[in-house]
């Protein structure tokens, strides 16, 4: 036998049934999305990584992202992220566009990474900003929009929740125990570690970075008090507005949550799942006020998140939260056919049965009707149309429901409007 070429590591191929997942959380997101006044945009696949160097920081742009250099010499990169993307195309026509923006997206990006479950190399990633609006009720907007997501797909908040913290709080607890300006990215990213490093390991890392046994353990009771909110002006204002959003029984404080990208300035957040004992990052954002100045633009107050499409799909799969019609899309009706020379009127009667809105294939080969039905139970079709010269010769179709064993003749005149009741009272939902 030939060696059978496999897929890229990391990748992943979408047979039927994980594309009608990945369109049916494509088509919830474009809903959620919509039903707050965001428009839908797109960046290019392809970008320069002097893009990414500036203020992605530089594990994401080292270590994670694919780089070549073209025939021109140039180095770019297939996107690992689309924030900076969005920053450039808004400061290329910042003069031409109406502010506040509030802007959506959900396609592919790239990252070298290990992977793992709920971790490849190629995913899919919706993301949603709002540049313009630098207040407090601008973040929590974004955060109810994560809590709408999380409701309309059957999160509730013993399953999912959403933590924040302000870096700007965080940046003035930290030099109060006299961390350096220099060093505060770095202990930025030991904090985001936190729960991802065992005990020993986390303060053999602290001490590594350069902090004293004295500012570890004044960091370790800084990521202990669940009060320290109440330093913040900005979570001052923050929560109140989530509470008004109605979404508050979704979100909760934590000085762990920090983020690891350096462009972020103030309020970040993070969507955990919670479920038994290893919480897992569903997405993650917050405020980002520099980044278009950045990338050549004026400066303008920003704030967003992104969302990958695999590890929810995980948890969704895992919560059995996934409708099973999405899960197993088939047509609604199979059209057999008698033979070829009544396989006209069978293809004519699908375009019938198509243009009054059904989903409808036909059975084009000379099977006996056994296997036509076999066919159409194993690929999960459930209800059968059945022409041949009688019904023909009749003018009536004869129905077959194989969930329920149902078999009924009735004029053709009336197929559409019989087969809709009986795919209301038989076909699963």
């Amino acid at each position: 036998m030939k060696s059978m070429i496999q897929s890229l590591k990391g990748t992943r191929d979408y047979y039927p049934e994980a594309m009608a997942v990945r369109s049916w959380l494509y088509a919830t997101v474009r809903q959620v999305s919509e039903s707050f006044g965001y428009q839908e945009y797109d960046g290019p696949f392809l970008e320069p990584i002097d893009l990414y160097a500036a203020k992605s920081g530089d594990e994401l742009v080292e270590k994670q992202s694919y780089v070549f250099e073209d025939r021109g010499g140039n180095l770019i990169t297939l996107r690992p992220e689309l924030t900076p993307s969005l920053a450039r195309m808004i400061a290329q026509r910042q003069n031409q566009l109406t502010f506040p923006l509030r802007w959506w997206s959900f396609g592919p990006f790239w990252r070298y990474e290990r992977p793992q479950k709920g971790r490849t190399r190629e995913f899919f990633q919706w993301n949603i900003d709002m540049i313009g609006n630098g207040s407090a009720a601008a973040d929590a907007e974004l955060i109810a929009i994560i809590a709408t997501l999380f409701r309309n797909v059957g999160l509730k908040p013993q399953d999912a929740l959403i933590y924040v913290n302000n870096r700007s709080l965080m940046e003035s607890e930290l030099k109060a125990l006299g961390v350096l300006a220099n060093d505060l990215t770095s202990v930025f990213r030991l904090i985001d570690r936190k729960e991802k490093l065992s005990d020993k390991d986390w303060e053999t890392y602290a001490g590594e970075i350069g902090l004293t046994t004295v500012q570890i353990d004044g960091l370790k009771n800084l990521l202990a008090d669940t009060n320290l909110w109440h330093k913040s002006e900005a979570l001052q204002d923050l929560f109140p507005a989530i509470g008004a959003l109605g979404v508050e029984e979704y979100v909760q404080f934590s000085p762990h949550i920090i983020r690891g990208l350096d462009y972020y300035t103030g309020t970040v957040f993070e969507g955990q799942s919670i479920q038994g004992n290893v919480r897992r990052s569903i997405l993650g954002g917050g405020r980002y006020d520099n980044l278009l100045s950045d990338v050549g633009g004026e400066k303008v107050p920003a704030t967003g998140f992104a969302m990958g499409d695999l590890v929810i799909t995980l948890i969704l799969e895992e919560l059995n939260l996934i409708p099973e019609k999405i899960k197993h899309p088939v047509a609604q009706v199979l059209v057999t056919t008698f033979d070829q020379i009544h396989l006209l009127d069978s293809l004519s009667l699908t375009t019938e049965l198509r243009q009054a809105g059904l989903q409808v294939i036909c059975y084009s080969m000379e099977d006996k009707l056994a296997k036509q039905l076999k066919y159409a139970d194993r690929i999960g079709v459930r209800l059968v149309v059945v022409l041949g010269p009688d019904e023909l010769s009749k003018q009536v179709i004869t129905l077959k429901n194989l969930a329920t064993r149902q078999q009924l003749t009735v004029p053709r005149s009336q197929a559409v409007g019989t087969i809709r009741q009986m795919l209301d009272r038989a076909v699963p939902s």
